[in-house]
């Protein structure tokens, strides 16, 4: 039998803040006992268990993994806007005139990650 990946692992400064942004990206729940100060933090979500590791060492270059998003029900456009005002930070707007495309944003600790186009979207050019 092969291994699963049972979650992956974010190094970050602070641990509980940075778990508290992915919960509501992702409408996730964070650890019943994870507390602001802990080293570690462990995010649940229907897509993804992240756990997040605190380390002394600041994020220094482009991540070499990171998240692609697909917005289950809004658009791409909407989510952008939403992840925005939850603190995420635009780095580089890819999208397109005729509606192709993603956005790359950063979390509040400069981990970059990309918000795609949502299924309903993509069913509406024929890219389905």
């Amino acid at each position: 039998m092969a291994s699963l990946v049972r979650h992956v692992t974010i190094d970050c400064a602070d641990p509980y803040a940075l778990a508290g942004f992915w919960a509501e990206v992702l409408d996730g729940t964070l650890g019943k006992d994870d507390n602001p100060g802990d080293p570690e933090v462990l995010v649940e979500s229907a897509g993804a268990a992240l756990l997040f590791i605190q380390v002394p060492d600041g994020k220094s270059v482009k991540n070499r993994i990171h998240f692609d998003l697909q917005p289950q029900d809004r658009s791409r456009e909407e989510e952008v806007e939403r992840l925005l005002a939850l603190g995420a930070r635009m780095v580089d707007d890819r999208r397109t005139a005729d509606g192709r495309g993603w956005a790359v944003l950063s979390d509040p600790e400069g981990n970059e990650f990309c918000v795609e186009r949502s299924q309903a979207q993509r069913v509406a050019t024929g890219e389905a």
